[in-house]
């Protein structure tokens, strides 16, 4: 170390990796706990009184040389001066205030900075501190943009890619709480769901009075759980939204600390859903046997555990990298062309922002996830070789509709591995040239011919794309509807 003094209000806390608010609290600790004071200690260590206070105050770095001549005088070890934690929780709250009075958001307020001493009263300390805390969240809500959002995302897909997108300790929390209500094989019943929750010592409670923003509300204090009576239409399998709900105890996640944080726990919450729907054992076996015969199909895998489509192609990503070495991609995409959900571990180049996003992008037109809405019959079984820069790509799709319109669910691999799916030897064969602009977002010259400069449409903007996230520790959930909810469940 160097001994230096602090020209900014960054600097002034930390330095180096040391936090000098905090090195300051615990030598002025060590030495009132030892009854010294700053007096005696300078004499004994042939410092200024003066230069001691800076110190203490988190306003100078000292030189190594005297640090250890502190520690020496006070005969506490050196790594007792250096430890990052706060010497008592007064001394924590005193380390906080600083820190909150040194952001730039409060020195542009042009209020005076309060000092934590002795001379504060403890309630004033902890009124200022949980000030400047919500402070903090207000601020920090209020800069949560969909951008955020978007590169919080990109964030969890390059974690899932990493993982191959299958996570051994949910599959691991899943067979434990089955094995727990005694499940052997077949599709997960209502009966047994009810005997999961019971087992976790929840109750199941449908009520027609659930908050709007909301597709359950767990009431922690009597370990109940409240559901819609009857089915949302979005497309939620009622069972997923119990054991989802379940999954967030089980796997102990706490209030989410950001929209990062969030998303996680939502893909850690739903995975947890899809293994106690879908468990690892049987589905594995299922897939095996249907590899084995080069029929590996998303329908069979589907009908075979009753669950959604969407819902069985997220579970065979879970599980055909890890177990069978068979790289793939995974879209839903709406019928205007635009990516709503989007994963990958087989080199696929999706559309991107340069936050690295893909939801909100439009998709290749000669992607079968776009080409399958103009097919003959949609609705029936839809296979599709693509060849794109990034080499030959096959695909299988299916349809779901919702009151939001027309989805395509697709889940593709490289064309080496088409042989071990059913639809492998299909003959429908497209040419995709994006991002080359000419391959499909930029009209064909005779009509740009035709009708440049003759044509005004009016836009529908999506006013979502502009609004800042919802507030709130759960995104978009408001807290007054939930507890007033509860209020009148007793």
């Amino acid at each position: 170390m160097t001994a230096s003094l602090p020209d900014s209000p960054a600097a002034e806390g930390q330095s180096g990796g040391v936090d000098l608010v905090v090195l300051g609290q615990r030598l002025r600790h060590q030495r009132k706990s030892k009854n010294m004071t700053l007096e005696q200690l300078s004499e004994a260590v042939g410092r200024a009184p003066s230069q001691l206070s800076m110190i203490e105050n988190g306003k100078r770095e000292p030189k190594l040389s005297v640090l250890q001549a502190i520690a020496a005088a006070l005969g506490v070890p050196l790594q007792d001066l250096l430890r990052a934690e706060a010497p008592s929780r007064r001394a924590g709250l005193e380390i906080d205030l600083t820190h909150f009075q040194q952001e730039t958001a409060y020195a542009a307020l042009g209020l005076p900075v309060v000092r934590g001493g002795r001379r504060l009263p403890a309630d004033a300390l902890e009124a200022l501190v949980g000030l400047h805390r919500e402070l903090s969240r207000v601020l920090t809500e209020q800069s949560a943009t969909p951008e955020v959002a978007r590169k919080a995302n990109a964030q969890l897909r390059v974690n899932m890619r990493e993982r191959n997108n299958y996570f051994p300790e949910i599959e691991a929390a899943a067979a434990k709480v089955l094995q727990s209500v005694r499940y052997t094989t077949g599709p997960l019943s209502q009966r047994g769901i009810l005997d999961i929750a019971a087992s976790l010592g929840f109750s199941l409670h449908y009520v027609n009075d659930l908050p709007g923003s909301t597709r359950s509300v767990t009431d922690l204090k009597n370990r109940r759980i409240y559901l819609p009576q009857v089915a949302s239409g979005k497309g939620h399998d009622p069972r997923a939204v119990v054991l989802q709900t379940l999954g967030h105890f089980v796997l102990g996640h706490n209030d989410p600390s950001d929209y990062g944080d969030f998303l996680r726990q939502r893909v850690e919450a739903n995975y947890f859903a899809a293994a106690l729907l879908m468990p690892e054992k049987f589905a594995v076996e299922f897939l095996r046997e249907a590899k084995a015969d080069r029929a590996l199909a998303i329908d069979d895998f589907r009908d075979a555990f009753g669950v959604s489509y969407e819902t069985a192609a997220h579970r065979f990503t879970n599980l055909v990298t890890q177990h069978f070495g068979i790289p793939v991609h995974f879209t839903r995409v709406h019928e205007s062309g635009i990516v709503y959900k989007a994963y990958e571990n087989d080199g696929v180049r999706f559309p991107s922002d340069v936050t690295g996003a893909i939801e909100g992008q439009p998709i290749c037109r000669k992607w079968a996830s776009r080409t399958i809405f103009h097919a003959e019959d949609p609705y029936s079984s839809f296979y599709q070789f693509t060849d794109t820069s990034a080499g030959t790509y096959w695909c299988t799709v299916h349809i779901e509709s919702t009151r939001s319109g027309e989805f395509s669910v697709t889940v593709g691999t490289p064309y080496e591995h088409a042989r071990w799916f059913r639809g492998g030897d299909t003959t429908r064969r497209t040419v995709s040239h994006c991002p080359d602009p000419d391959c499909c977002r930029r009209p064909p010259a005779d009509l740009v011919r035709r009708w440049a400069g003759s044509a005004w449409p009016s836009a529908r903007v999506h006013s979502h794309l502009l609004a800042a996230l919802p507030p709130g520790t759960f995104p978009g959930v408001d807290n007054q509807d939930v507890y007033q909810f509860l209020d009148r469940r007793g």
